[in-house]
């Protein structure tokens, strides 16, 4: 079989991540008075790592297994370099005084892991971008949990829904199903504040991370409707970052009006019918205004209609890339996969397994949020695997599906001594032969 790269395969991807968390931990002092315990914050981080990793549905879960199956304890020693397992209080009360910018790092030493691998060349966008899909998510909701940093929603009758949410973004390609998820952004009240946070202002905050972090990176930003105004397209511009944004026609009335009013004249137009019955028509406007009240914001328009089987469906996109008819099928696909953060990322997320919306514990400060950070690690790392690692690979292929092979991956856990995650796929691919029947 076909050799997995070193540095993909999945001990090495704990190695960096893990690296990439001491690091933060050294620069970064923990201002409040830590419990007394004998676990240190790095076996704290790489437990829930190895919690998120083999899909667990709740820290407690955890807890009780690490107590029933002695080699499960042995092998996330092994695994996940932990000097002890700590338990699922300590985990808990630790991690709530660590704060999540500690796991910032790990996202960008992963990029950087397959920058040098030349990965990335494959999700290149019109030979020399990268589409990046932003968009928010609902992570936490309750009318009784909370903390410090929630939001709340205030209701007639004098109740109060605290919730978390979190901004995120995904490198993508139109044509393939593997995301790179850069390092999120929490939308959640900061020290002190007293109104909610809101998703325009975390892109903003995003925005500016992903510079400092990825200072040569050619992006594309792909959203919805809610980020096609002349604030945000500004700093898209400050930051040296394109867009292909979808535009609606109820909120963007001043643009659709212009757009309509040019129809009775000739505009640049293709039409296509595929193979399977579908007729694409695409038409395209250079430098049309964004709203009546700016004068020097100027986008380039695309409307794209797609009819099947008497079904009519319409798009319209805002973009500041250069538009023509060679290339205007591809910016409709660049802006159509804004998608894949819904259905590749939040979904993948949400009901494959990863329980992202499950509160596996609140805290008082950072508990919640960090977990978050931790899961989406893990959701990156399973990423890089499914792309590169041929062990991962064949144990998907072998199970079929990624819930099954969570399953049985905790399964092998339980009843064998492991050296390395290696041998932990080989065990899915090529069981051992059942035990001779007694007589």
């Amino acid at each position: 079989m076909e050799q997995t790269r070193k540095h993909f395969t999945h001990d090495a991807l704990i190695a960096t991540v893990r690296s990439s968390f001491l690091k933060s931990l050294n620069r970064i002092k923990i201002s409040e008075k830590e419990p007394k315990t004998t676990f240190s914050d790095i076996d704290c981080i790489m437990g829930a790592m190895a919690m998120f990793t083999f899909k667990y549905s709740s820290l407690l879960q955890f807890d009780n297994d690490l107590k029933v199956s002695p080699a499960l304890g042995n092998n996330l020693k092994n695994l996940f370099l932990l000097e002890n397992c700590p338990s699922d209080t300590c985990m808990r009360e630790r991690l709530d005084l660590i704060d999540y910018t500690v796991y910032r790092k790990a996202f960008a030493y992963i990029f950087a892991t397959l920058q040098r691998a030349k990965l990335l060349n494959d999700f290149r966008f019109l030979e020399k971008y990268y589409l990046c899909s932003l968009d928010g998510t609902g992570i936490f909701s309750s009318k009784k949990v909370h903390c410090q940093n929630c939001c709340e929603k205030h209701h007639s009758d004098g109740s109060i829904t605290y919730y978390h949410q979190m901004l995120m973004c995904a490198l993508v390609h139109p044509d393939k199903k593997v995301v790179f998820p850069f390092a999120p952004e929490p939308i959640m009240k900061t020290d002190g504040a007293e109104k909610n946070d809101c998703e325009r202002n975390a892109a903003k905050r995003w925005i500016a991370d992903l510079r400092r972090e990825h200072p040569h990176l050619n992006a594309v930003i792909t959203a919805d409707g809610l980020f096609a105004n002349e604030p945000f397209i500004q700093i898209l511009k400050d930051h040296d970052l394109h867009y292909i944004l979808v535009c609606k026609e109820a909120d963007h009335k001043y643009l659709t009006d212009w757009v309509l009013a040019a129809d009775k004249y000739d505009k640049p137009s293709l039409d296509l019918v595929t193979t399977d019955g579908i007729k694409k028509h695409y038409v395209y406007m250079h430098n049309v205004p964004l709203n009546g009240s700016t004068a020097d914001c100027f986008v380039n328009v695309i409307r794209y209609t797609e009819e099947q089987d008497g079904k009519v469906r319409n798009w319209m996109f805002v973009t500041d890339l250069p538009v023509n008819l060679g290339n205007i099928g591809d910016l409709v696909k660049g802006g159509r996969s804004r998608w894949k953060i819904e259905n590749e990322t939040f979904n993948t997320l949400k009901n494959q397994g990863y329980n992202f919306e499950h509160n596996y514990g609140h805290g008082k400060r950072h508990l919640h949020t960090g977990l978050a950070y931790l899961m989406s690690i893990v959701f990156f790392v399973d990423q890089c695997l499914q792309l590169v690692n041929k062990f991962f690979q064949l144990a998907l292929d072998r199970t079929g599906s990624k819930k099954k092979l969570w399953n049985l991956m905790l399964a092998v856990l339980y009843f064998f001594e492991l050296s390395n995650m290696e041998s932990l796929y080989s065990l899915i691919t090529h069981p051992p032969p059942l035990a001779a029947p007694m007589i």
